[in-house]
């Protein structure tokens, strides 16, 4: 890499359980990466306009609360509405095959559910990369 692949990782909404983000956000860092997390409680406006602020590669959003389909789809419509189409938006959570499926079919990149390995979330993030901004 040319230079460090910039990830916002965030937590949306009202969820106040943060360790899983946390997590991935220092295994992203030992990936090569740099990252800002944001903090609990933002919402779909305040991390588009941090992703704007950071000027990220990469939105990472971490959602337990089952508002997936509601916080993913806002987020979408403010990066499109922001110019942030070469921007991914990826994430995790406790996430429904049948929803992972529409929020794909949305837009929304690839979504992590529990159990993933923080290589695979490293992995996908820099494939998506090199195929997308180098």
């Amino acid at each position: 890499m040319d230079r460090k692949i910039r990830v916002l990782i965030a937590k949306a909404g009202l969820d106040g359980h943060d360790r899983g983000a946390k997590v991935i956000a220092a295994a992203l860092r030992d990936a090569g990466m740099e990252v800002i997390y944001t903090g609990l409680r933002q919402t779909p406006e305040m991390i588009v306009d941090a992703a704007i602020q950071e000027d990220v590669d990469v939105i990472g959003v971490s959602i337990l609360s089952g508002a997936h389909m509601t916080i993913f789809p806002r987020i979408l419509e403010l990066m499109k509405e922001k110019g942030l189409d070469d921007v991914l938006l990826t994430g995790g959570g406790i996430i429904p095959d049948e929803d992972l499926k529409k929020l794909s079919e949305m837009g929304v990149g690839k979504l992590f559910t529990p159990g993933a390995s923080t290589t695979a979330i490293a992995d996908y993030i820099k494939e998506w990369f090199k195929t997308h901004r180098q």
